[in-house]
């Protein structure tokens, strides 16, 4: 979703809540640039008492004495100083801090509404290009508010200060210095309409190289099992060199911006230095009047230069806004249901009616299908790969929404209930298992983050886990990798059988929970499932058949539809589906 607002009138907008600390900052911006223009003035009236002595400006406030006007004229500049330094401290201080809380604040905001969108939108996209929206364009935002927004705001209070001060001074030559302005602007802007484009190209370049370098690195093992480093160092240097060609492009018109801008710079300072030098010659011009005019034409026009550096912040920044506002714009469509469920008052019956199911683009991939799950029971759905069981699950925990149908949680549709006390309810342990990088208890303890030693360790003697992480070098605390990948298969399905159980949901779903883990330690899980499944309802997801086949009743899934249904004993005798699946693994024939 795109927003046709421009980029800087989004940020403004995002930027409401910063009001004060913006003013503060541009106050102390302008305030003081001001005092950053007067010491021109004040070596003017210096360069006036030195030539008019008694006759001078200041003179005719009073102050008749040589030495009384340049003592005056000292104290002003140290008073002048001062207040410039401190000012000078003051923006910074306020423009950074600013930039930071912004930068804090957009991508916390970024986050959060990422986290609330559906499961579609990652499948959609690569998580490169998502760290890339959330690290380097935000960086880029930050950079620009750290440097550029002060450099607009001093270069134009420059131009209206000084403007008027030589349309005040000397209206008979201040045509000269302010004449190159109307180019200079009209340039800039020419040059900014020019450069976002190239600007959005590089974006997203560099969004498209940190995806691949984030797939890369998740995928390292599989390169090296298939020998394949040099392909995907030839990926990543045409990805690279993608990105290198966008900038040279908006590098190219970016740097000749400056040059231009100089020539034009130039004829002004030229044409103060000449006309006016000859008019204060003819003594139409006040000598001191035409060295504050020489000095404020340099000061006027040469931070003019430094606005090709501004407008390259500026665009990076508005590209890189232009994504993250995009991000914000993503509509959220699974909105939580108003009902509140606390985990003490669920009773775990869940109840399947009707419902289809199809991914976006896609034929359905459940149809019409209506299952009962009692509360405190064990439910097994089985079937061949592709037919519909591990998409039940996303289904039940609500990560996709179904067409059509409902599906209840004792009696109430889950579209009602608040997903926190919807997922709360749910334990799960994914065929596809996620550790995060840190130690076992830290995993173990996720979602359950309030719990002691000793919770730990039962859940974990529950899972058939504990003996073999007292073996690890520092037990509990033993820093497990990225993924978990200094464990076994089995050993991170027990983490994670371990991390369901802690969280001691009502319901709970084994989606090929024991698809990793040897004979010996599926027999062992095998041992505790009756203490795992006391006194909540159990799905129990599975290929092989050996782990459900005590399980209360067993649905068999095929093409999305339900098509046989019973205990095991029940579903022997009928000779199908499961049956035949029964002899294929037991090798009974």
């Amino acid at each position: 979703m795109t927003n046709d607002q421009s980029p800087l009138k989004r940020l403004f907008a995002y930027g409401h809540n910063y009001r004060t600390e913006i003013r503060q900052a541009i106050a102390c911006s302008v305030l003081n640039k001001i005092f950053d223009l007067a010491p021109p003035a004040l070596i003017g009236a210096a360069v006036d008492v030195v030539v008019q002595k008694e006759d001078s400006l200041i003179a005719q406030l009073g102050v008749t004495d040589i030495f009384t006007q340049l003592l005056i004229l000292a104290l002003l500049s140290l008073i002048i100083w001062g207040l410039e330094s401190l000012f000078e401290y003051a923006y910074n201080r306020l423009w950074r801090n600013l930039a930071q809380t912004i930068q804090h604040d957009l991508r916390l905001d970024a986050y959060a509404h990422l986290q609330s969108l559906d499961l579609a939108y990652f499948e959609d996209r690569s998580t490169g290009r998502l760290m890339s929206i959330l690290n380097d364009d935000i960086n880029q935002l930050e950079r620009f508010l750290d440097v550029g927004a002060n450099e607009i705001l001093q270069v134009s209070t420059t131009v209206v200060i000084i403007g008027a001060t030589f349309v005040i001074l000397a209206p008979g030559v201040s045509w000269m210095a302010l004449l190159p302005m109307p180019f200079i602007l009209w340039g800039s802007i020419a040059f900014q309409r020019r450069l976002a484009p190239r600007y959005a190209e590089v974006r997203e370049k560099v969004s498209l190289l940190n995806g691949q370098l984030a797939n890369n690195l998740t995928g390292i093992t599989t390169i090296k099992s298939f020998t394949a480093e040099a392909y995907e160092i030839q990926r990543i240097t045409a990805q690279s060199e993608a990105y290198r060609q966008s900038n040279r492009r908006a590098i190219a018109l970016s740097a000749a911006f400056v040059p231009l801008i100089r020539i034009l710079i130039l004829l002004g300072f030229i044409g103060i230095l000449l006309y006016g030098g000859m008019e204060a010659v003819a003594g139409r011009l006040a000598v001191g009047t035409y060295s504050v005019l020489v000095f404020l034409t340099q000061r006027l026009l040469w931070p003019l230069t430094r606005l090709g550096q501004t407008l390259d912040l500026y665009q990076r920044a508005m590209a890189s806004t232009s994504r993250v506002m995009n991000l914000l714009d993503t509509p959220i469509t699974m909105h939580s249901g108003e009902i509140s469920l606390p985990v003490s008052q669920v009773k775990g019956e869940l109840a399947l009616k009707n419902i289809t199911f199809s991914y976006q683009g896609r034929h359905p991939v459940i149809e019409n299908l209506s299952l009962l799950m009692p509360a405190g029971k064990t439910i097994a759905i089985v079937g061949a790969t592709g037919s519909g069981k591990s998409t039940l699950v996303k289904l039940l925990l609500r990560l996709y929404e179904v067409q059509d149908g409902t599906i209840t949680l004792d009696g109430i549709d889950l579209r009602q209930l608040q997903l926190a006390d919807l997922r709360q309810a749910i334990g799960l342990v994914s065929q596809d298992v996620f550790l995060f990088h840190g130690t076992v208890r830290e995993n173990i303890t996720y979602g359950s983050f309030n719990v002691t030693l000793s919770e730990v360790t039962a859940a974990a003697e529950i899972a058939e886990a504990h003996e073999f992480i007292c073996q690890l070098p520092q037990g509990y605390d033993t820093i497990i990798g990225e993924r978990g990948q200094k464990l076994s298969g089995g050993q991170q399905q027990r983490l994670a059988i371990a991390r369901a159980i802690l969280k001691n949901p009502p319901v709970l779903i084994l989606d090929e929970a024991t698809s990793a883990v040897d004979n010996e330690t599926e027999a062992a899980i095998q041992r505790s499932l009756e203490k795992i499944t006391q006194n909540r309802t159990t799905i129990a997801i599975a290929h092989r058949l050996s782990t459900v086949r005590n399980a209360d009743c067993i649905y068999v899934m095929d093409k999305g539809k339900l098509v046989e249904q019973g205990t095991h004993e029940q579903l022997l005798e009928q000779q199908a589906i499961y049956a035949m699946l029964w002899r294929v693994q037991s090798g009974v024939k």
